[in-house]
């Protein structure tokens, strides 16, 4: 089975192949941008396929599907960092739309049939009333920033494409997750860089904080790898489905975690208004029932577990 993996040197995407290098009979292609830093694939580097392609550039992406003319496609590549969506709502838009548009019609073009994963996400759900918890997949679309805005055409989009072209693309809408090799601008990978600096006496034991009360179901990215993985195998092409954790927490709570696993104490917060986002999020906890229901999966890894690596990672890092 020959699987294409888009942003395979991003967070997730790197995730996927630790996973998908574990089976047996699948070939691994990995599309990047040319100058993306291999680190969090070093390991797999000489192992699997990679194919230099921007997803942006349609020519570039036909090529790509045509060459590899894959099985499945995970189709992982993201401008993903809501915050920059409202500096960069144009480059937000032509990653993930644009990027999206061009993987579908290089299938539609090439005339091939591979199952293919679309990575929505919980974003696109926007602000939701107390009483739309847990969020199903029939809760209203209220995106609040460029991201999710993005996203929710990227989602529709996908669903346009089965329902014209038989195109089968499976949408997931991913709640947070998170893991070692985040990106350091993430919230809890963030509080995590910190830490390990004011550890190793680089800042002052002062944390930099945005809106503190949000509350957030959070997952580790291995689990949700795998959902992803089990989604090809056992969801309806066309659909969408919730994907997300167990443990809800405030980002407090989330925070509070993480000091507690440190030996520096007495560490402070600051609420920094540059991490504040004109429009915010505060309540994203799913119902993931539907995604059970199709597929038997569950997350496996404790969050604690999750946070102790991240502040472990960065602690090798900075």
């Amino acid at each position: 089975m020959r699987i294409l993996i888009t942003g395979v040197t991003g967070f997730v995407g790197s995730y996927m192949v630790d996973y998908a290098a574990k089976l047996d009979d699948v070939e691994i292609f990995g599309q990047k941008r040319w100058r993306s830093p291999l680190d969090n694939i070093s390991e797999h580097v000489n192992s699997i396929n990679l194919v230099d392609c921007d997803l942006i550039d349609p020519s570039s992406t036909f090529d790509m599907i045509k060459n590899v003319s894959p099985d499945r496609i995970f189709h992982l590549a993201a401008q993903s960092f809501v915050p920059f969506s409202f500096e960069a709502p144009k480059i937000t838009l032509d990653i993930n739309v644009i990027g999206t548009l061009n993987i579908l019609e290089g299938v539609r073009r090439a005339n091939i049939d591979p199952l293919i994963h679309i990575c929505s996400s919980s974003e696109v759900y926007g602000q939701v009333n107390e009483d739309e918890i847990p969020i199903t997949e029939n809760n209203a679309l209220r995106p609040q920033s460029p991201y999710a805005v993005s996203k929710v055409a990227e989602d529709m989009l996908s669903y346009q494409y089965f329902i014209s072209y038989g195109i089968k693309t499976i949408r997931t809408r991913a709640f947070t997750h998170s893991g070692a090799r985040r990106g350091g601008v993430f919230v809890d990978s963030w509080f995590a860089k910190q830490i390990a600096q004011i550890e190793k006496n680089i800042m002052k034991p002062k944390i930099h904080v945005g809106n503190l009360e949000s509350i957030r179901t959070f997952m580790d990215v291995r689990d949700t790898v795998k959902a992803y993985w089990v989604a090809l195998e056992k969801c309806k092409p066309g659909e969408v489905y919730n994907v997300g954790g167990k443990e809800t927490y405030t980002v407090k709570e989330m925070l509070n975690m993480l000091l507690d696993m440190s030996d520096k104490k007495n560490i402070e917060t600051y609420v920094d208004p540059k991490l504040l986002r004109p429009s915010d999020v505060t309540r994203q906890i799913p119902s993931t029932k539907k995604f059970h229901d199709a597929t038997g999966w569950e997350p496996k890894i404790p969050y604690s577990e999750t946070l102790k690596e991240t502040l472990d990672y960065w602690r090798n890092t900075v």
